[in-house]
């Protein structure tokens, strides 16, 4: 399928934040199908919302007529955020018969659980997503969901490096990348790293320091899975490896040099970016009313905050298809 259609079919399933991850997509050239995990109000950033969680029956019967009609025949998968382990089994059936399909299908996979040492789904969803990680191409976890699925506290660089090694090895995945990754030591810096593994398993780890925008954004998450996906896609495109299983590339490539590693440098960029607009937007919205206040959470302030902060995707169309900035990493260690 890969490499014969001027578009490509992409389904997602996810988050209310799918219209973050479908917008992103639609504007990189990609033809979206989604399917909403949960169907809320607005995301919980706003600590109020109203609405429901797709159950897994429902998954799995929406992913059903999609096949009865012959609109399966995706060349990529993005799953998101999934509400609970029996939802968790369902997508997993979903990205097991995608995959065995004839060209088969590159699975992004976001294994959404949590943040800053706190869990926000059940815990019976981690033995659930470290059953299915190792049928994914790519891994997008954040520090803590890194330290779940591999077991190794991350809180240095070397630690960071032992994270990713551990993740190539137990899951024996070709692709990770950590994202938000800070260590207490006062650095106005965050961390993002990743690695394509050898054919032999050894992996090729690299770093890029990313500067920290002030505030909190709902949909970062989202808006990196996205453009991670469509960036590497155009990297792999590039080098032939569209057609290749999982978008291996050749051993011989260092971690600098990794379509990969090259993608991530151009999201960071874009991600940058739009964080500035929408840290820009969300300050001349509030002006001084708020400024070194501190807000109770779910208060009118709060709200009012949180709202101001929404992600301006479509004001920065320019960003995220052609960022002027960005990142260069270094080789982790």
């Amino acid at each position: 399928m890969y490499g014969f259609l001027s578009f490509f079919f992409f389904f997602f399933l996810g988050y209310v934040g799918n219209s973050v991850t479908t917008f992103v997509l639609q504007l990189m050239g990609l033809d979206v199908a989604s399917l909403n995990t949960v169907q809320f109000s607005n995301h919980a950033g706003y600590r109020r919302l109203k609405g429901f969680r797709t159950t897994a029956g429902q998954i799995s019967d929406l992913y059903d007529g999609l096949k009865g009609c012959g609109l399966d025949d995706f060349g990529m998968l993005l799953t998101g955020y999934v509400p609970s382990e029996e939802c968790v089994e369902a997508v997993g059936k979903v990205a097991k018969d995608m995959k065995e399909k004839e060209g088969g299908c590159f699975w992004l996979l976001d294994p959404v659980m949590g943040d800053q040492d706190r869990l926000y789904v059940s815990e019976g969803v981690l033995p659930v997503y470290k059953s299915l990680v190792g049928m994914a191409d790519l891994i997008v976890p954040n520090q803590f969901e890194a330290e779940l699925l591999s077991g190794v506290k991350v809180d240095s660089l070397p630690s960071l490096s032992r994270a990713i090694s551990e993740l190539h090895r137990i899951y024996n995945v070709p692709h990770v990348v950590i994202t938000s990754v800070t260590f207490t030591n006062g650095d106005k810096k965050m961390l993002c790293a990743g690695s394509s593994a050898t054919s032999s398993g050894i992996p090729r780890s690299f770093v890029f320091n990313v500067e920290i925008i002030d505030g909190f954004f709902s949909g970062t998450g989202d808006m990196f899975a996205a453009l991670t996906l469509a960036r590497f896609r155009e990297e792999a495109e590039k080098s032939g490896l569209e057609v290749v299983q999982s978008w291996r590339c050749d051993d011989t490539l260092g971690p600098l040099e990794l379509p990969l590693c090259k993608a991530i440098g151009k999201v960071l960029g874009s991600m940058h970016l739009v964080l500035v607009q929408t840290q820009l937007a969300r300050d001349r919205i509030l002006g001084k009313k708020m400024e070194g206040k501190e807000v109770e959470v779910g208060s009118e302030g709060y709200i009012r905050l949180t709202k101001a902060s929404e992600l301006r995707l479509v004001q920065c169309q320019s960003e995220l298809k052609d960022p002027e900035l960005g990142y260069e990493a270094v080789i982790l260690k």
